[in-house]
Formats: structure tokens, C-alpha cells, sequence
């Protein structure tokens, strides 16, 4: 939180008419997660865009408090729980505003670099066969569906949103 409080004090002091709140959350939990998402809820904001941008790469098998392998808690879990939180709120300030609302999940090429049967989900905490450059692949492969069926859903209810998936590199 301290590099957080520092960089809103930056902000504040570039611009003094802004606006900043530094909230707590660690993707690799789920407890944070709707903590996170309560709190921010609670603020009465509006949501515009979502980026789905931290995570953890190619990290020695570990489970997340959750008992999630922690390159998927943290890359996909957090993420996707974090959007299904948000989504209400989202589509809210869509409605109200007439903005379309924007979903990113942030990925990378290699999500080619997975498990020869793709996401493993019966043996995500499989320490047996654990590769951390695959395990890194597959959280990132999940971020691609996960943004596909998203925006499929969304076109689907006719919600004035979008959700993509793009590599940073």
C-alpha cells in the first residue's frame, strides 16, 4: 500500500483537483477479492473500464490461501472473480451514462506455451508434472476464453459493454 499512497500523492500533487483512492487487493485471494469489490461498490462509483493487468509469472509450485496453484489464483482466478463482482456495476453505469463499458484482460503470447491438453482444471493443484512456464501459459489461456465468453454474453444480452483480451508486448 505504501508504493500505492506514494504515487496518489504524485498524482494529487501534479493535478490538486484530482480525485484519488488507493484500495487493498490481492488477486490471489478471494477473501480480498470481494472485499475489494464490496468496498469499491460501497463507494458509489461509477465503472467504466476494468483492466485485469496484475499478476505472478513462472512462480515455484505454491497454493494460494485458497488452495489454488497460484499462477492460476492470482492470473485468473482474482481476475475472473473480480469481473463477476463488477459486472453489475458496470452495466449500471453503462445504462446510465450511455458510455460503453470496457473490459481487458491483459494476456500473453504465451498462453501458446501450455499443457499439451490445454487448461488442466481437473489437476490445477497437481504438484506432479507442475511446469511453471506452462502453468504461467494456462492462467494466460484463461484470460483469452474467459474475455471471449465474456464479450460472447455480453453481445448476446445486448449490454453495451466489451471485453477483449490483448498481449502488452
Amino acid at each position: 500500500m505504501e508504493a500505492a499512497n506514494n504515487v496518489k500523492e504524485l498524482l494529487v500533487k501534479s493535478n490538486p483537483k484530482a480525485h484519488v483512492d488507493v484500495l487493498q487487493l490481492d488477486l490471489s485471494s478471494l477473501k480480498s477479492v470481494r472485499a475489494f469489490a464490496d468496498k469499491f461498490i460501497s463507494m458509489n462509483l461509477p465503472l467504466n473500464i476494468l483492466i485485469n493487468n496484475a499478476g505472478v509469472m513462472f512462480c515455484p509450485y505454491q497454493l494460494s490461501e485458497d488452495g489454488i496453484e497460484m499462477q492460476f489464483a492470482t492470473n485468473h482466478l482474482g481476475h475472473f472473480s473480480l469481473t463477476n463482482l463488477l459486472l453489475e456495476k458496470m452495466k449500471e453505469t453503462s445504462r446510465s451514462t450511455g458510455i460503453e463499458g470496457r473490459i481487458v484482460n491483459l494476456s500473453s503470447i504465451a498462453h501458446v506455451h501450455t499443457y499439451e491438453e490445454g487448461i488442466l482444471f481437473d489437476k490445477l493443484n497437481d504438484r506432479r508434472g507442475y511446469s511453471d512456464k506452462k502453468a504461467y501459459g494456462q492462467s494466460k489461456l484463461a484470460n483469452i476464453l474467459h474475455a471471449n465468453e465474456l464479450s460472447r454474453r455480453l453481445k448476446e444480452e445486448g449490454a453495451n459493454i466489451t471485453a477483449n483480451s490483448v498481449h502488452q508486448g
